[in-house]
C-alpha cells in the first residue's frame, strides 16, 4: 500500500519540464510572504486602525479595481514585451510598495497606495500564466498550473500561519516580511529563469478555438463571466470570513492564520494527485461545476451547523476540496482557447475576470454583512455558488451542442 501510493505520487510529480519547477519554486518564496491580504480587514478594523467593516470593504474593493487594470495592462505589455520582464519588474515593484503601505495610516493614503499595490502586484498574474504554460508540456499543462497553485497554496500555509503569529505581535511586520519576499522572489527569477538561460520550447498549437480575440469569443465571455460570479464568492474566504471568525466567533489571529494554512496544506498533499489521476477523464467544465457547488456547500454550513473551531475547520475542508477542483481546470480551459500571439490577451481577461470579483465581492459582501449580517450573507454566498455551477454546466452542453 505504502509502495502504490509512493508510485502515484511519484507518477504525479514526474514528466514536468525543469523550468516549471523553478518558476513553481520563485513563487513559494514569494507566496510565503503572503500576509497583508488575508489579514488586511482585520487590521484595518483593529482599535489600532480604528476604520469601520464598511470602510475596510472600500479598501478591499479598490484592491480589487488596482488588480482589474493591473490585469489589462499585465496582459497587453505580456503580449508585447513578453512575459520575463513583466514578472521582474512587478515582483520588485510590489516589493517597494508592500512597505510604503505599511507606514500609511491615514485613510486617503491607505486607499491610494493599496490601489498603487494592486496594480503594480496583479500585473504579475498574465504574466505568470503565460509562463506556465511557455514552460509546459502540452500534455500536462494542468499538472503544471497545479504545481505552481501547490507551490503558491504552499506558500500561502507558511504565510498565513507564520503571519497570525506576527499580526499578535504587531501588524506592521506583516508589510515588511511581504515586501521582501517579493524582492527575493525576483532575484531568483533573475538567476534561475533569465531568458540567457532559457530555451522555448518548440511545440505545435492545438487550440479548440483559435478566435483572434478574446474579446470576440462568446463562450469564453461567458465562461469569465461565471468565473466572476463564482471568483466573487470564493474571495471571501481571504476576506470578510476571517473579520466573522474575529468579530462574530471571538477567533484569535493565531486559529485564524492555522485556518488559512489548512487550505494549504491540503492543496499541497491532495491536488498534483488528483489531478493527475483526473485529467483527461471528464471535461473541464464536469469538474469545475462540481468544485463551485462544494464552495456553495461550505457557505452554506456556517448557517446550517454551530461554527466552533473543528467546524471552521472541517468547514475549510469542504471550501478546499472546491477550490482543489475548479481552479486547476479553470486555467486549462482559457489556455486551451488561446493561441501563442494572444495568450497574454486571455491570460489577462482570466486576471480581469478574478480581479473583477475582488473589486465587487469583499465590498458587496462587506456592505451586506454590515446591514443585514453575517447569516444572510452566508446565504447569498451559497446560494450564488449553485447557480454559478449550473451556469457552468449549460456552457458545457452549449459547447457540445456547437
Amino acid at each position: 500500500m505504502i509502495t502504490k501510493t509512493l508510485s502515484l505520487y511519484k507518477n504525479a510529480y514526474s514528466g514536468l519540464s525543469s523550468s516549471t519547477w523553478w518558476l513553481s519554486f520563485v513563487m513559494l518564496v514569494n507566496r510565503s510572504g503572503t500576509m497583508v491580504l488575508p489579514f488586511m480587514t482585520i487590521y484595518l478594523t483593529s482599535p489600532s486602525m480604528g476604520y469601520s467593516i464598511g470602510q475596510a470593504g472600500f479598501v478591499m474593493a479598490l484592491w480589487g479595481l488596482g488588480a482589474v487594470t493591473g490585469a489589462f495592462l499585465g496582459g497587453k505589455l505580456t503580449d508585447r514585451i513578453g512575459f520575463y520582464p513583466v514578472q521582474l519588474i512587478t515582483l520588485l515593484g510590489g516589493g517597494v510598495l508592500f512597505m510604503f503601505l505599511g507606514h500609511m495610516k491615514t485613510y486617503p493614503l491607505i486607499c491610494l497606495f493599496t490601489y498603487l499595490l494592486s496594480l503594480v502586484n496583479e500585473a504579475f498574474r498574465p504574466a505568470n500564466s503565460t509562463a506556465i504554460i511557455t514552460y509546459a508540456k502540452e500534455e500536462n499543462r494542468t499538472r503544471s498550473y497545479a504545481l505552481n497553485r501547490l507551490a503558491i497554496n504552499l506558500g500561502w500555509a507558511v504565510g498565513s500561519a507564520i503571519g497570525g503569529l506576527l499580526a499578535a505581535i504587531n501588524y506592521e511586520l506583516l508589510f515588511w516580511v511581504d515586501g521582501a519576499t517579493n524582492i527575493v522572489a525576483a532575484l531568483l527569477l533573475s538567476y534561475f529563469l533569465h531568458p540567457s538561460k532559457q530555451v522555448r520550447p518548440a511545440k505545435k498549437e492545438t487550440v479548440a478555438d483559435p478566435s483572434h480575440s478574446a474579446y470576440r469569443d462568446k463562450v469564453y465571455l461567458f465562461f469569465i463571466v461565471l468565473v466572476i460570479l463564482f471568483a466573487a464568492c470564493f474571495f471571501q474566504l481571504f476576506t470578510n470570513l476571517n473579520a466573522y471568525y474575529k468579530i462574530e466567533l471571538h477567533f484569535n489571529e493565531r486559529f485564524i492564520g492555522l485556518i488559512g494554512a489548512i487550505n494549504g496544506i491540503m492543496i499541497s498533499i491532495i491536488e498534483m494527485v488528483l489531478i493527475f489521476k483526473l485529467e483527461g477523464r471528464r471535461s473541464n467544465i464536469f469538474y469545475i461545476s462540481r468544485g463551485v457547488c462544494l464552495v456553495g456547500v461550505a457557505y452554506f454550513m456556517l448557517n446550517i451547523f454551530h461554527i466552533n473551531h473543528v467546524m471552521a475547520l472541517l468547514m475549510m475542508v469542504v471550501m478546499t476540496m472546491g477550490e482543489i477542483l475548479a481552479l486547476p481546470f479553470m486555467n486549462t480551459f482559457w489556455t486551451s482557447r488561446s493561441a501563442h500571439h494572444n495568450r497574454g490577451q486571455y491570460a489577462g481577461l482570466y486576471t480581469i475576470a478574478w480581479s473583477i470579483a475582488q473589486t465587487g465581492g469583499p465590498f458587496l459582501a462587506a456592505q451586506l454583512a454590515e446591514h443585514a449580517g453575517f447569516k444572510v450573507l452566508w446565504w447569498v454566498l451559497g446560494a450564488t455558488s449553485f447557480a454559478t455551477a449550473l451556469g457552468f454546466l449549460w456552457l458545457k452542453k452549449y459547447m457540445e451542442k456547437g
